[in-house]
């Protein structure tokens, strides 16, 4: 049984069980990968926020992801040949599916 949310319910799943896993932004970010992943699927996707939050990370910069993963991407095109990028509008920020 599935039921369709919204992003404002979506958000309030993830401040419920995870608040400090991806900011308001992200969260939108998020929200609108999956419901694009769903038209493009024709198909439901479950929401699992533990799942999720084990699944995607976000970032301020390519500096901190670096940081993280010990290497130096030089910029968003180059990390998406390694993993899902999810940008964040005119900003820096980005989520990307954790490899």
């Amino acid at each position: 049984m599935y039921q369709e949310i919204n992003v404002y319910q979506f958000r309030d799943e993830f401040n419920a069980i995870r608040p400090d896993n991806f900011s308001y932004d992200g969260l939108t970010v998020l929200y609108d990968y999956f419901e694009e992943l769903e038209n493009d699927l024709g198909d439901k996707v479950e929401l699992d926020v533990v799942s999720l939050c084990c699944d995607f990370s976000e970032y301020d910069n390519l500096k901190e992801l670096n940081e993280d993963y010990g290497n130096k991407y030089e910029s968003l095109d180059e990390l998406a040949n390694e993993t899902l990028v999810l940008p964040f509008p005119d900003s820096e920020r980005f989520i990307i599916h954790n490899f």
